[in-house]
């Protein structure tokens, strides 16, 4: 096959001094390596490969920083990061553009996801000060005791941030760590380092102080250990294998974490459902970031009623798409992030072909289009002895299935290992609702895919099962980046017999006051 380069001008924001200044900040003493721009396969610049050495000098900086920074006043924390939202929304343009070179995104995702910091600063501008502040809750004995929930940041907090949303995950899940007082080193990928390096840049710009949030690059087995070793607390989005690692290695150092893991995502339609708006809410679920959304649908369940209406519609959608290499807001879907995953999402279709399944549309690589494209592919026949049919494929590649009954419909959606994202289609928000209730899943969407619960900041997002443990957003979501400390007080000797008083009538006082107390209320 004869292809043709693909020709394309990089974004005028994207200059080799602009790049150069941003992994500069990369503490490396060892080998570089080459980030390129996903369209076109080009070197964009060479970015520094942190050592152990590296790592350990860097939570250094960070822990003499994070000193100074957690005595600073909250409300004085704060006030940076009301700076850095007008930062961020005022340069979300070049912010897109960075992601869309590292990442191959297309246009829509990359500026959707430059609004993840800025919602996450919003809602913890609101949370963060109530939740930081000292709680004085009621001691065992009324008037003369007391006690007060007090929280501190845990220290340095590591933080290894996935390809897929590299700005999103990298900035938005240090920002409740930071209010809370702690410092970051974060380690995003190094195929997506750019945009998570400039969201750091515009954070100092806006007054956070400098070695603060330290970033260190370098491959996951060669970086990780050093990284979760010198951690006091570990927060990881990505994959269930490398997860469990993380989980295992913070639990040896008795350190926290949080995990954000795969998932094998259900999109149940109802029968009552608007066939329309469910088949553009499969697009978006299916091929919205080229299916590399840890919450977008993998496995779609219709009735056997609707069935055949649905997949017309949704295969001339995915059909009518436009899927190509631009950095403005034409195409509809990019590239996938390399060409290893490339050749991994087309392994999972092979296979599933394979043995025995039909492809309804795509299914091929797209090389004319750039090194990594792949056509939107939609899949029937798949069965569980497929890779696709149990594994996380994460590219744009679904499988349309049928049920019989609702019940059915339930089983075959709770039918895997994962369990972070699923959704209801129906016109019957309620009974859609009580159905929800059943669905194993951290996160369940009536009539929408997963923006609604995602961008629900207020709300904690986290998985069951082997989707994850713990959880971003919502008040959990900066509590967890800090240890809560029990000040107790005690004003007057009452916790023992008084003097010449004998055990047993201490007992009888003390038994018959906790029936008063509970009659009371008063604990």
């Amino acid at each position: 096959m004869t292809l043709t380069p693909v020709k394309l001008s990089r974004p005028a924001s994207v200059t080799d001094a602009f790049l150069n200044q941003l992994v500069a900040r990369v503490p490396g003493s060892g080998a570089t390596w080459e980030l390129t721009e996903v369209y076109t396969g080009d070197v964009l610049v060479e970015l520094p490969q942190s050592t152990p050495a590296d790592i350990e000098r860097a939570f250094a900086v960070a822990r003499e920083a994070q000193r100074k920074w957690a005595a600073t006043p909250v409300k004085q924390r704060l006030a940076v990061f009301k700076r850095a939202h007008t930062l961020f929304v005022d340069r979300a343009r070049a912010i897109a553009d960075l992601i869309q070179v590292e990442s191959g995104k297309n246009r829509r995702m990359a500026i959707e996801e430059t609004c993840d910091p800025p919602m996450v600063m919003s809602h913890y501008l609101k949370r963060a000060a109530k939740l930081l502040a000292p709680v004085k809750r009621g001691g065992p004995v009324p008037l003369v005791t007391s006690s007060t929930e007090v929280r501190r940041p845990k220290g340095v907090v590591g933080i290894i941030a996935p390809w897929n949303f590299p700005f999103a995950t990298g900035v938005s899940d240090a920002i409740p760590a930071l209010m809370a007082g702690n410092a970051v080193v974060l380690k995003p990928d190094n195929k997506t380092a750019l945009s998570p390096l400039y969201g750091v840049r515009l954070l100092e710009e806006a007054g956070l102080p400098e070695g603060l949030f330290q970033v260190v690059c370098g491959e996951g087995p060669d970086v990780g250990p050093a990284l979760i070793d010198q951690a006091d607390y570990v927060m990881f989005t990505g994959s269930t294998a490398t997860g469990k690692v993380i989980g295992e290695r913070a639990g040896r150092n008795l350190i926290g974490c949080c995990l954000e893991l795969g998932g094998k995502n259900p999109m149940i339609v109802l029968e009552d459902a608007d066939i329309g708006e469910a088949v553009r809410g499969a697009v978006f679920g299916a091929f919205g970031n080229t299916g590399q959304i840890c919450m977008h649908v993998e496995r779609i369940y219709l009735p056997e009623s609707r069935y055949d209406e649905f997949k017309t519609a949704f295969v001339a959608a995915a059909s009518a798409l436009d899927v190509r290499a631009a950095y403005d807001f034409g195409p509809e879907m990019g590239s996938l992030v390399s060409v290893d995953h490339m050749r991994r999402v087309k392994s999972h279709v092979d296979d599933a072909v394979a043995k025995g399944a039909t492809v309804l549309c795509g299914g091929k690589p797209r090389p004319d289009l750039g090194p990594a494209f792949f056509e939107p592919t939609i899949l029937e026949g798949v069965t569980k002895d497929m890779l696709c049919g149990v594994t996380e494929t994460f590219g744009p590649v679904v499988a349309l299935h049928t049920y019989r009954t609702v019940d059915e419909a339930v089983e075959l959606a709770n039918d895997t290992d994962y369990g972070l994202n699923a959704s209801i289609w129906s016109t019957d928000v309620p009974a859609a609702r009580a159905l929800a209730a059943r669905i194993e899943s951290g996160n369940v969407n009536v009539n929408d895919i997963l923006a609604t619960a995602f961008a629900a900041k207020g709300t904690p997002s986290g998985g069951i099962k082997n989707s994850g443990v713990g959880a971003r957003h919502g008040d959990q979501g900066l509590l967890k980046y800090t240890d809560g400390q029990n000040l107790a007080v005690l004003k007057k000797q009452v916790m023992g017999p008084r003097p010449g008083q004998g055990y047993e009538k201490y007992v009888e006082s003390m038994l018959s006051g906790l029936k008063t107390l509970r009659k009371l209320r008063l604990r």
